[in-house]
């Protein structure tokens, strides 16, 4: 995978948008982080991934999910994009957008994906 590869999943549902987030490519919903691609251009930052879930991730795809200290206390795993599948990354993200997109637009979504 790559961020090429992760927008084009994103950038079909409704609201999003490509931005820029501490400088690097990020992905928003009406203007809230979807998600960012970190300095390196291989790591996905995944917010809204709790701390037990973010363990379990972690624990089972080393070669996928981590952290770095800086995220510790935060709800953020991060993937690594180049080990990561697309059904990871859809899934986890598709989660977060369900979270942060207007109401309408998650019933309309549905709605049309029968």
């Amino acid at each position: 995978m790559t961020f090429d590869d992760v927008c084009a999943i994103a950038l079909a549902w409704p609201g999003v948008e490509r931005s820029t987030s501490y400088g690097t490519p990020a992905l928003k919903v009406k203007g809230k982080l979807l998600t960012r691609l970190r300095e390196d251009g291989e790591t996905l930052v995944v917010p809204g991934v709790g701390f037990d879930e973010r363990e379990m991730l972690i624990e089972a795809e080393p070669e996928v999910f981590h952290l770095t200290p800086h995220y510790r206390d935060w709800p953020i795993v991060l993937m690594r994009l180049p080990k990561a599948s697309a059904d990871a990354v859809e899934a986890l993200l598709l989660r977060r957008w369900r979270e942060l997109a207007p109401k309408r637009l998650v019933k309309d979504f549905d709605a049309a994906a029968g």
